[in-house]
């Protein structure tokens, strides 16, 4: 394969990367395309339904279901940054990116990623006061800061990965870079660079530290005082309803930390093993086609208007509403 680069002042300019992916026989290619293909249309189809649930439905016009929606349309996002390219590898010899097209995969993706771990600190921020404080829940809980808040993610999501790429964008990447992995994602660009990145990882440490440690804190922390508060209430019915409000988010939330720290916690180089390709297929793959059946197992109401709108026998009532409860 011959990938065509720039020369410029003794430095050959990378135009394009090469994604290695899962090299396997073609049949096992074939077999994985459609495999991925399933899960991202399932994934698609299942955070779409959950949107339209939640905007249908009135009585799910509450900050709960709110930010829920705000994470179903990210999740939409999120595997549509990664899976078409992967796809396409899977069934073709040419397996380069352009470099512009690395780059802007990645800043998505990184957007994501640093909004729906700060989107899952506030959904654990809404769940302590509903069950900490519920009967001032609907005063500190307003429409007004639930938007702020949701926009707040966003916004985080977006500066923290523009100022990942300026560092990363430019270094000089020498011939053709062979990325060991399936989508242009940080530590292996960091890993192919051939000039000193280390101002770069520093950058996207502390930056991770901040976007990670920070939200995980605050995780903890809610959970640890909703914990303590269900124990004090006395019947255990009083105890199961008012868990069963945050387990849904608990699991979600325990099944994104857990894939993406164990990659973004450890060195760069372990990017060099296979394994790491697996795990990031849990938390760019399996996680988001997981999170919404979560959801409807767990949640009895998002179960129930996902059928008023699958058999389209909503109510009238489901018109505007507002997000408090």
């Amino acid at each position: 394969m011959v990938i065509k680069g720039l020369q410029v002042d003794n430095w050959t300019e990378t135009t394009h990367f090469v994604l290695l992916g899962f090299p396997t026989r073609p049949a096992f290619q074939f077999l994985l395309f459609s495999v991925f293909l399933v899960t991202y249309l399932l994934t698609l189809a299942e955070n779409l339904l959950i949107i339209l649930a939640i905007r249908s439905d009135g009585q799910l016009h509450k900050p709960m279901y709110f930010f829920l929606s705000h994470l179903s349309f990210l999740e939409m996002w999120y595997v549509t940054v990664i899976s078409p390219k992967m796809l396409v590898d899977f069934l073709s010899k040419d397996k380069s990116i352009s470099f512009n097209g690395c780059m802007t995969q990645l800043y998505f993706f990184v957007t994501f990623v640093c909004t729906e771990y700060i989107l899952l600190a506030v959904m654990a921020f809404d769940r302590y006061v509903a069950i900490c404080n519920p009967l001032r829940y609907p005063v500190i809980m307003t429409n007004q800061l639930c938007g702020v808040m949701a926009g707040g993610c966003w916004l985080c999501g977006l500066m923290t990965a523009m100022i990942k790429m300026v560092f990363i964008a430019r270094l000089r990447y020498c011939g053709t870079p062979h990325i060991n992995h399936y989508f242009c994602d940080i530590s292996p660009l960091l890993n192919v660079s051939c000039e000193d990145s280390s101002q770069a990882e520093l950058v996207d440490f502390f930056l991770a530290l901040m976007v990670i440690a920070v939200p995980l804190c605050v995780v903890v922390t809610s959970y640890a005082i909703i914990l303590v508060t269900i124990l004090k209430i006395p019947s255990a019915q009083g105890r199961q309803k008012a868990f069963s409000t945050c387990a849904s988010h608990l699991t979600v939330v325990t099944l994104f930390y857990s894939t993406t720290l164990f990659t973004y916690a450890r060195p760069k180089l372990m990017y060099a093993y296979n394994s790491n390709k697996v795990v990031s297929v849990l938390y760019t793959v399996v996680v988001p086609l997981l999170n919404p059946i979560i959801y409807c197992l767990r949640n009895r109401d998002v179960k129930m208007a996902l059928k008023k709108t699958i058999l389209c026998n909503r109510s009238g009532s489901g018109g505007d509403g507002d997000f408090s409860s």
